[in-house]
């Protein structure tokens, strides 16, 4: 798999900082940096372009995009196109929606949690109140406290895709899109076949449209008429609430594999998670990873 997009100024040399224990002596011709992480090669050339080769490349790139959408609110889609940023982004939906929302992809540790929620025009002072909105902007003492008030007023599904299946299904489709693609349909179709009065199926965007579906031809029930929308969980009530409940279920399950290996479980993927994976493996073996972690991660061909 080969991933390439224009990296912005201001996360060039993070990316050169957060790779330099990887760094490959020899660059290729106009390449001001590369480095080999496992089964990745990460390659930063004099124009800005960033390339990512390998089978984990979707990861890897999948880093820095989120970072190009928190810091430089820019929207780029794994296969490297780019949409303009639309003027006054920021509008929310005043209308009943089905929303979905995914938590653990960037999380070595821990299952991916996909969440869909049912939000009508009645509860929307309800969420208010509580404070809903994109658990990425709650602290998880906030999550824990709200999470069980929202799961007992909106309706939701929500679908957990252990690490033994994860790196199962991985395995065979190096490709984490797609997985999450064919876990939000799910949710979706779960909610919708209750048959809520809805204006509008939303999705936070975390690929094309097109490409979503190409991931999901073989599917059924297939989810059509969906609205993909960037930072979702900030305009509409069903994502933030499916954000959230997608983040308090995965906390409770990092509690459950921490207790199964007597150890905190961090999150994320950086050099504390490669530590405390050391720890454990040492302790349990390679095999337990398996049942912990996501396998396809940098960090666990890093041990």
């Amino acid at each position: 798999m080969t991933i390439v997009f224009k990296l912005s100024e201001n996360l060039r040399g993070k990316v050169i900082s957060y790779y330099e224990s990887f760094r490959k002596e020899k660059t290729p011709p106009y390449a001001v940096f590369q480095a080999q992480d496992a089964d990745t090669t990460i390659t930063l050339y004099e124009s800005g372009k960033i390339m990512f080769q390998g089978i984990s490349a979707d990861i890897e790139a999948n880093l820095w995009l989120d970072l190009e959408r928190k810091f430089n609110n820019r929207e780029i889609n794994i296969d490297g196109t780019e949409k303009k940023v639309i003027k006054n982004n920021d509008t929310k939906l005043d209308m009943a929606t089905i929303g979905s929302d995914e938590v653990g992809t960037g999380d070595f540790f821990g299952p991916i949690v996909v969440t869909a929620t049912f939000v009508s025009k009645d509860n929307f002072k309800f969420l208010e109140d509580l404070g809903v909105r994109d658990s990425k902007k709650i602290d998880d003492s906030k999550i824990i406290e709200i999470a069980p008030q929202i799961m007992q007023k909106i309706p939701y599904y929500t679908t957990i895709l252990d690490n033994e299946t994860y790196n199962q299904k991985y395995s065979k489709t190096n490709n984490m899109n797609k997985l999450k693609a064919v876990l939000h349909n799910m949710a979706l179709a779960k909610i919708k076949e209750k048959n809520y009065s809805y204006a509008k199926i939303v999705v936070d965007e975390f690929c094309s449209k097109e490409k979503y579906y190409e991931y999901l031809k073989d599917i059924t029930p297939l989810v059509e008429h969906i609205t993909f929308m960037t930072k979702a969980e900030d305009k509409v009530l069903s994502v933030a609430c499916a954000s959230i409940i997608s983040r308090y279920t995965f906390l409770k399950k990092m509690d459950e594999l921490s207790e199964l290996v007597h150890t905190p479980l961090p999150k994320g993927a950086g050099e504390n998670v490669d530590k405390i994976a050391k720890e454990i493996k040492e302790k349990y073996g390679h095999d337990i990873l398996k049942k912990i972690a996501k396998l396809n991660f940098s960090n666990a061909n890093r041990l």
